[in-house]
């Protein structure tokens, strides 16, 4: 194959090189008939496990109740069902980047689908609530490689910067829209097959993502002489754990519990460690100096606060629609329906535009869309009318849907492209960091004002009645939480993104030397 072939800029060896500002006249038509098909199989392909992967974070919501009939599991048990998965991925995100890096994206890629498939398969033999969330733990060691790769899997495959942003579109499109299927396919497979379903329907979907990896992801290697920063690794993963467990737990034990406490003081003092850390290695896990950066620095914000909403809002409004509304989970699922296509819709169209216009038009109108969303469920959740439950559900769901291609293309550009393993892993670190923030800050508003009992018990999902007034006025607090971090996403956005209108101010070259 020539040099000059967009395809070999994809898979070279070389990648410590950073992104070229100008692409040469061949990537920019785009490579050959066949390149373009090798081209969107890759994405398919990463597509296909990174839809699995995000699934897994919503779709055993709506199981928890026959979770916890059939193995007589407690209320603290089936929350660690879901947060086991959220804190185990977030942890371990940026360490799967750094290990696709170095020893290249296909053969860790396939690595994480393998141990997700067979954590998926353990999920769905499990006869007790111990060992189900030791079987989530293995599922989510091996779902963090395939957030990270799957992006450099498919940042390769796009040498031209317009492709890619539209490319990245469709993939972020990806985990928006496995966020929302979550209730509504998790209802039907509960209904139909039973709760063992929701985690052996992953197996024959990952055998084929491994046949389709090895047939159409390049081979290429990684960079063996890139240094692992065990140090940096594992004080992430203890600020991480820690920091996400307090949040976790002050949902039945308070914020001012000794273990609540003791965990945020560990998890600062972590982040403190890290940073030192980083500041000091030659090689660091995560370059300090990108913070400098005002874009990377607000696609970082802006992952955070945007599904700080999009996962707090799927959270509580599972308990509402069933617990107050009265609806069985498939119709509580299917509701939020309306949410998932705005964000089946605009998410390839956000690619687009951060293409043509840059990242800041669209996170624009992702938080205004969240701030209105947020606003109308603040009412909506008082009426008996549906429609305007509807209306707060399709914006939210739509500014979900634009935030997610413009924060990642802000974050990857100029990066080098040997370190699209570890970008990909910092967004969705961030994205991460929000989710579990999201589910713990949002279920604690929403819950505060009920007896420790009725609590428990709306946990567990077996309850007939719950004391719908208390739990509304904790609903209402929780959306104009939301409405707050929208007004937050808006401002990093206005902030950080206003002076990129396509490429960072900073050159690509500066950049490289974060790192």
């Amino acid at each position: 194959m020539p040099r000059g072939h967009p395809l070999t800029k994809a898979t070279r060896r070389d990648d410590d090189h950073p992104v070229p500002p100008v692409i040469n006249s061949a990537a920019t038509t785009g490579p050959d008939a066949g390149g373009a098909r090798k081209s969107r199989m890759v994405l398919v392909t990463a597509c296909l496990a990174l839809f699995m992967s995000s699934l897994d974070n919503s779709v055993a919501n709506v199981a928890l109740p026959a979770i916890g009939r059939d193995l007589h599991a407690g209320a603290t048990q089936l929350q660690w069902v879901i947060d086991s998965y959220i804190v185990v991925r977030g942890a371990l995100l940026l360490t799967a980047g750094a290990l696709s890096d170095r020893y290249g994206r296909r053969r860790m890629f396939q690595h994480g689908l393998l141990v997700f498939g067979a954590g998926s398969l353990l999920c769905s033999l499990a006869t007790s609530p111990d060992l189900l969330v030791s079987a989530r733990v293995l599922q989510a060691t091996g779902g963090c490689f395939l957030v990270p790769s799957s992006l450099a899997l498919v940042t390769d495959a796009y040498p031209d910067t317009g492709e890619r942003a539209r490319a990245i579109g469709i993939w972020s499109a990806t985990t928006a829209v496995s966020t929302g299927l979550g209730p509504p396919l998790g209802g039907m497979l509960v209904e139909l097959a039973g709760w063992r379903s929701v985690f052996w329907i992953n197996v024959p979907l990952t055998v084929m993502a491994v046949a389709l990896a090895h047939r159409h992801a390049p081979a290429a290697g990684g960079d063996p002489t890139r240094r692992l920063d065990l140090l940096g690794q594992s004080l992430v993963a203890v600020a991480l754990f820690a920091g996400t467990s307090a949040f976790i737990e002050s949902t039945t034990a308070g914020w001012t519990a000794q273990a609540v406490v003791v965990m945020f003081v560990v998890a600062a003092a972590a982040t403190a460690a890290f940073a030192a850390a980083e500041a000091r290695a030659r090689q660091p896990l995560l370059p300090l100096g990108l913070f400098r950066d005002t874009q990377f620095s607000a696609a970082a914000v802006v992952a955070t606060t945007a599904f700080v909403i999009w996962a707090g809002f799927l959270f509580v409004n599972t308990l509402y629609l069933q617990d107050v509304r009265g609806y069985s989970p498939l119709t509580a699922g299917l509701l939020v329906v309306p949410a998932t296509i705005g964000n089946l819709v605009l998410s390839p169209l956000s690619g687009r535009l951060t293409a043509a216009r840059g990242p800041c038009l669209p996170v624009t109108v992702a938080s205004i869309a969240l701030l209105l969303g947020s606003l109308t469920l603040v009412l909506g959740v008082r009426t008996d009318r549906l429609a305007v439950l509807v209306i707060g559900y399709v914006l939210v769901g739509s500014g979900a849907g634009l935030v997610n291609a413009p924060i990642t293309n802000a974050a990857l550009a100029g990066l080098p492209r040997g370190r699209a393993g570890v970008a990909g892993g910092v967004t969705s670190m961030f994205r991460q960091v929000g989710n579990a923030l999201g589910v713990a800050l949002f279920g604690t508003l929403a819950l505060s004002d009920l007896a420790p009992a009725a609590r428990n018990r709306l946990l567990a999902g077996n309850v007939s009645r719950i004391a719908s007034g208390d739990f509304v006025d904790g609903l209402q607090a929780a959306y104009l939480c939301a409405a707050g971090f929208a007004v937050l996403t808006l401002v990093a956005a206005r902030v950080g993104f206003r002076d990129h209108p396509q490429e960072p101010a900073q050159s690509p070259e500066s950049r490289a030397t974060a790192l």
